[in-house]
């Protein structure tokens, strides 16, 4: 395994590709009684389309999402109880582009190890159980029907994505979801959750080798070739909707605004655009800024407004939103400074002062051992090494966050849907 010493931050990272194509990252935690494992799949409910074998493949709206519920079932019992018996806490997420499956655990790491790589590589999919899930899982989609936060965001997407697979939802819907069969879940298991379509990360203190033997013990090759996946065609450069407005049962007006950002590409230069996003935000919109500040004591924001970006494969998605009672003044307010920075840059001394916070928060971040394996996951499929995040970080300049904002954010470029209470009457509109 190749080791690498990030003494600025006091971590050691061991990497390898193993011969079954498994990316593993290890993060050693001397002295820790902790320990948490991430067993990742670059799937996710975003690829719906691919190409295998000169075929072409089309599966349905929630496929992702119904294996992630699928894949604790083994020919013995619930994977889940088992893990939970042997003093673990496991659980599983399924988004646009990664399915997870991870445990958390104090005790008997190596037992739960071997069951975590066990259950996610076997496919046990019985009839009678896939059709008690459908069940199960048309109940939640009942529930985010409902869900202003998951309505917002889910028409947000369809205003900014014309044809990306992205807009739509990671659990299916109702009519989707009576398209999944056993079949249907076999085929997209051995598609994609095949050793080389996988990366497995730990942090806590174990045993590098130990876990890279383990993996290659259960894991084996796969002679089956890649899928090309297929997203559909280009997206035009501006949203193809520029608003949303629901009436919904709210207290208060729930805004979500975004816009697509330039392609992320892949190794470094993704590490770097992924950074430079999270630190051009911290500087001009989270809460210690000026922005939010303002626009607080004017009654504008409240303590739930936030910021992100999503990234995937060749997407991101800036996303900005909370409670409002004057959405629209938000927006402008928000585009105003992104246009004054813009033309105007940053002041090099408050540039400093947020990138010093950014980088404190990030290396706080480290003891969120969950958070980190998510993050080694996406770098291992994003092509990069996440702990080189803080000497790059270091590298960022002022400049580059003016440079970031001139690109990225464009008012022709944003939309944004807005949840009002039903109290006001208002139509669903769409513009």
């Amino acid at each position: 395994m190749q080791r690498y010493d990030y003494p600025a931050i006091g971590e050691t990272l061991y990497c390898d590709t193993l011969r079954s194509g498994l990316r593993l990252q290890v993060v050693t935690k001397p002295c820790y009684a902790r320990s948490h494992a991430m067993l990742a799949v670059n799937y996710g409910g975003a690829d719906r389309r691919f190409l295998l074998k000169g075929k072409r493949r089309d599966t349905p709206m929630g496929v992702a999402h119904y294996l992630e519920h699928k894949m604790f079932a083994m020919p013995e019992g619930d994977a889940m109880f088992t893990m939970a018996a042997s003093g673990a806490q496991p659980n599983a997420f399924t988004s646009a582009w990664m399915t997870a499956y991870y445990f958390d655990t104090t005790e008997e790491f190596e037992t739960n190890l071997r069951t975590l790589l066990r259950f996610v590589s076997t496919p046990y999919f019985p009839e009678e159980s896939v059709e008690k899930e459908r069940g199960i899982i048309g109940q939640e989609i009942a529930m985010t029907e409902d869900d202003p936060d998951f309505v917002s965001y889910t028409e947000l997407l369809r205003s900014l994505y014309a044809h990306h697979p992205l807009r739509d939802p990671v659990v299916g819907t109702a009519e989707s979801i009576q398209a999944i069969t056993p079949k249907v879940l076999e085929l997209c298991h051995k598609v994609f959750y095949h050793p080389s379509n996988l990366a497995l990360t730990v942090v806590g203190d174990v045993e590098p080798e130990q876990v890279m033997f383990t993996a290659s013990e259960i894991l084996r090759p796969s002679p089956d070739p890649a899928p090309v996946r297929d997203y559909g065609e280009a997206e035009a450069p501006e949203p193809q909707r520029r608003r949303f407005t629901r009436a919904m049962e709210v207290s208060a007006p729930q805004f979500l605004l975004g816009v697509r950002l330039p392609d992320p590409g892949t190794g470094p230069e993704r590490l770097r655009r992924r950074l430079l996003g999270d630190l051009t935000l911290s500087c001009l919109y989270r809460q210690s800024t000026p922005f939010f500040t303002r626009l607080y004591g004017e009654g504008l924001l409240n303590t739930d407004f936030f910021t992100e970006i999503d990234t995937g494969r060749g997407t991101a998605t800036l996303l900005a939103g909370g409670e409002s009672r004057e959405p629209e003044r938000v927006f402008d307010r928000f585009l105003e400074l992104a246009e004054r920075v813009a033309s105007e840059g940053l002041d090099e001394a408050v540039f400093a002062r947020k990138k010093k916070a950014f980088y404190g928060k990030s290396v706080r971040g480290l003891a969120a051992f969950g958070g980190l394996c998510e993050n080694l996951a996406e770098a291992a499929f994003g092509g990069y090494r996440f702990l080189d995040a803080f000497a790059v970080l270091e590298s960022l300049r002022a400049e580059d966050v003016q440079d970031y904002v001139r690109q990225a954010l464009r008012r022709e470029g944003f939309a944004m849907s807005v949840i009002r209470p039903l109290r006001e009457k208002e139509a669903e509109s769409h513009a």
